[in-house]
């Protein structure tokens, strides 16, 4: 599987993911990301005109808050809940 480029505004968060949030947890990985650079891209599902998290909260929510406007993600296959 190859990750692609996406826009971060382009991604939509369901609220189930975002119940997931942890703030101690968002922090260490936005810290990790700024010292190491590169971390595992998120997987996101396609959705008519955008695309749906399904797995990587933290590291989007962590990319958001660094001002980046892009991530690396995989598009998977996965089923609506």
């Amino acid at each position: 599987m190859r990750a692609i480029e996406l826009k971060i505004d382009d991604i939509y968060v369901p609220a189930g993911r975002r119940k997931e949030l942890d703030t101690e947890r968002l922090d260490e990985v936005a810290d990790n990301i700024l010292e190491d650079g590169a971390e595992q891209p998120i997987q996101v599902r396609e959705d008519k005109n955008r695309y749906v998290l399904v797995k990587g909260v933290h590291r989007l929510e962590a990319r958001k808050a660094l001002g980046d406007e892009t991530i690396q993600a995989f598009v998977v296959s996965a089923r609506r809940f």
